[in-house]
């Protein structure tokens, strides 16, 4: 049902007969599912963004499930029962590289993703690059945080670095700009400047990944107001005219490329 009304919900978007269309069925029916985004209150953009992704995901498996079932030969072609539309465009993989501190033995975790939280290293002003970059730096674990090394047979201070091993066809970044500071959560209002083309992950990635992990900027979801109360709107890049547009409720602007780069950025769609 999710996934019908969201079908719905793009077609009327791109068929291109009205001025704005609104999410109202799709809000509707997605409701039913998850009763927290139901409610008349401000919620968060990133959290409503991964279950919609899951919540098509798990409705595009079952639907290959049940081809498979009736003997549709194009159901299970070129994926595996786990996959979909969805994670063929937005899944991707870290590997957490662990490194016991006394014997140097190295255990890798993989571990999937659709959206990279990144921190945000700076009050005033910073890149993306360098949001990355404090992202993928080598965390030491020690105390309460040690790992158990297998090798050593003990519990052991061990530093852990995570690597790109696959990369999605769609990354998206969530900037992490609500953190807590003397027991109170806040807004941080830094400017993330955030490159529209070229930016390149390979630095990041596992020296067996391929090279070419280049990206360009496609959208961008904007949060403006506190912790309490805010307003979201979004920067479109469309595929065919690469015209950036605004989406701010009923009103859909056509805007200029240097109106893209805002210091409300919440999250990035590369």
């Amino acid at each position: 049902e999710s996934a019908t009304a969201f079908g719905c919900l793009m077609s009327d978007m791109w068929l291109g007969e009205f001025d704005y269309i609104s999410p109202e069925a799709f809000h509707s029916v997605f409701g039913k599912r998850y009763p927290t985004f139901s409610r008349r209150t401000q919620q968060d953009a990133q959290e409503f963004l991964i279950c919609v992704l899951d919540e098509l995901h798990q409705a595009f498996r079952e639907v290959r499930a049940q081809l498979w079932h009736f003997g549709d030969p194009k159901a299970s072609r070129g994926s595996g029962s786990g996959t979909s539309i969805i994670t063929q465009l937005f899944e991707g993989q870290l590997s957490y590289g662990i490194t016991c501190l006394k014997c140097k033995t190295i255990t890798n975790r993989p571990e999937s993703f659709t959206v990279l939280s990144l921190p945000i290293p700076s009050s005033r002003l910073c890149s993306l690059e360098d949001c990355l970059e404090c992202f993928f730096q080598p965390d030491t674990l020690t105390r309460n945080n040690q790992i158990h090394c297998y090798w050593c047979g003990t519990n052991q201070d061990a530093t852990v670095k995570a690597t790109i091993t696959r990369a999605p066809q769609i990354i998206i970044f969530h900037l992490k700009r609500f953190a807590w500071q003397d027991k109170h959560r806040r807004k941080l209002s830094t400017t993330v400047c955030y490159p529209f083309n070229n930016l390149d992950l390979s630095p990041y990635s596992s020296t067996f990944f391929y090279s070419n992990a280049v990206y360009s900027l496609c959208a961008v979801v904007n949060h403006s107001g506190d912790i309490d109360y805010g307003h979201y709107t979004a920067f479109c890049k469309h595929s065919t005219t690469k015209h950036w547009y605004s989406f701010d409720d009923v009103q859909v602007n056509k805007i200029s490329d240097s109106a893209v780069q805002t210091d409300t950025a919440y999250l990035l769609f590369y």
